[in-house]
């Protein structure tokens, strides 16, 4: 399938480089072509879920030693050192991979972070030692921060509205496939063979993105103007409606370059301008209050959460299975749901749905502890059923809405640096919530972890609520114009809701 693919991807570009005002008639359709250019992205963010399930895999096994095979023993605190090493990478690779979408362009970021990714895995497939595990792990974590930022951007610049919604969903939902795929991997396979899986995934993700165009929005940041009109139209025909879009991007960007300064001062001006300081801050908000409503923290004590309600009785396998597949159908319905209803509405309902169940495992914890009772069949379904709806929830609107922005919000002059330090804030926040979980739990019980997260959860709903514009339908340049006060979208008379 992906030869064919490929296939069908050279003669659409040699067709488009014959002629760059092809109709939108023109095979294949407009949908496919921004859907395979997607792909590969895609593809590497299913790789960043199994950077993160992976340890879950590795750890029992070596601890277990599962495999007579293995000549590595590690104690717990070398297992906590194996866990953590792929998160704090993830953070400074966010602000690596900001200067390479700069200098090198979105696509080519992607390609360029193949390499170390393969890289990363195949020195783990053949790990004889603690210190290769360290290091692939290392490698992989960056490698994982490296994408983050330029993914989304990537697939926000190629595609128009009505399908933008629907890819940058992908994201999390690639994610999500790839926590599953690595634990069920894990669940039947050695920790070495799933790792020369994984490795595998870098090298089809590098095939699949040789062909789609880089993004029109950076080429005509780099003046390369003739190439990003064929850029746009390849990906996205050409229409009346395209013709004024591209025109639009080229004359804003042509403005760009006209008022930009080369000192210091000049550049710390730009980034007090309202069309990028107001979508940052919107964008640290939510990064922020959705890594702190805990899903990450919740994730890790899920299974000793049911452990604790059923006994011994439950099979660790069995309920991290659940939780993988919770998260995956809350993907699915994400994608589904930004198709028919805005990016404000889903973050607001997943919102509200991470808070009640949050809240009512808060409330139903201490409860139990005030007055002593017993764990029993009949009261498990309480904190299971509160378990699961937030993490669909969580998952579905609340925790993938920022990095469903991430894409859309920012303006086209600053996107790579802008995008780079929102990547960066939500990998730390992950750290901090993973790193002050244990004291956490310890000095304010399960009840008072929950109430904490839900707290947060609630503010970062009602900041949604308040200040997020809807972006939905809207192009990228109808957006930029909205966080300037300029009037949006004068051709239908709409304009985008909600005023900061």
């Amino acid at each position: 399938m992906t030869i064919s693919v490929i296939n069908l991807l050279k003669c659409t570009a040699k067709k488009e480089d014959a002629d760059e005002t092809s109709t939108d008639d023109d095979h294949p359709p407009l949908w496919f072509r921004q859907s395979v250019a997607a792909l590969g992205p895609l593809l590497l963010s299913v790789v960043v879920g199994m950077t993160l399930g992976y340890s879950a895999v590795l750890l029992p096994q070596l601890q277990e030693s599962v495999n007579n095979l293995d000549v590595i023993k590690i104690n717990t605190e070398e297992a906590s050192w194996i866990a953590s090493l792929a998160v704090i990478p993830m953070a400074f690779g966010t602000l690596i991979g900001g200067v390479l979408m700069e200098k090198y362009g979105r696509k080519n970021t992607h390609i360029i972070t193949c390499s170390p990714y393969f890289a990363g895995w195949l020195l783990m497939y053949f790990a004889v030692n603690l210190e290769m595990l360290l290091i692939g792990r290392f490698v992989t974590g960056l490698s994982s921060g490296m994408i983050a930022p330029a993914t989304g951007v990537y697939i926000g610049e190629i595609t128009e509205p009505k399908l933008r919604g629907v890819l940058l969903g992908g994201i999390p939902l690639s994610v999500s496939l790839g926590l599953l795929v690595s634990h069920l991997l894990g669940t039947f396979l050695s920790w070495q063979t799933t790792a020369l899986i994984i490795a595998l995934l870098p090298l089809i993700s590098w095939i699949l993105m040789i062909f789609p165009p880089e993004s029109p929005t950076w080429l005509a940041q780099r003046g390369r103007t003739e190439q990003a009109r064929r850029a746009f139209y390849w990906l996205r025909g050409s229409s009346d409606a395209s013709k004024s879009e591209i025109e639009q991007m080229l004359a804003r960007q042509k403005e760009i370059n006209g008022s930009d300064g080369s000192s210091f001062i000049d550049h710390l001006k730009e980034l007090l301008v309202p069309e990028f300081w107001k979508p940052m801050v919107i964008l640290l908000v939510l990064f922020i209050t959705s890594q702190w409503a805990g899903v990450n923290a919740v994730n890790f004590y899920s299974v000793t959460f049911m452990k604790e309600i059923f006994g011994d009785t439950v099979n660790e396998y069995l309920a991290t299975f659940i939780i993988d597949c919770t998260r995956v159908i809350a993907s699915i319905v994400s994608c589904i749901l930004l198709r028919k209803i805005g990016r404000r509405q889903l973050g607001i309902i997943g919102g509200v749905g991470t808070y009640l169940p949050l809240m009512t495992l808060s409330v139903f914890t201490y409860i139990t502890k005030l007055y002593n009772i017993e764990n029993s069949i009949s009261l498990a379904a309480i904190p299971i059923t509160c378990l699961l709806v937030y993490i669909f929830f969580v998952t579905a609107g609340f925790v993938s809405l920022p990095w469903n922005l991430l894409g859309e919000l920012l303006p086209m002059a600053k996107k790579s640096i802008g995008s780079g330090i929102a990547s960066f804030v939500a990998y730390m926040s992950v750290f901090s919530v993973v790193k002050t979980m244990p004291a956490l739990f310890e000095h304010y019980g399960v009840d008072g972890a929950f109430t904490v997260y839900a707290t947060m959860t609630l503010f970062g709903t009602a900041f949604a609520a308040c200040f997020l514009p809807e972006t939905k339908g809207k192009t990228l340049h109808e957006i930029e114009k909205y966080f300037r006060n300029e009037e949006t979208d004068s051709d239908n008379g709409k304009t985008l809701d909600i005023r900061l």
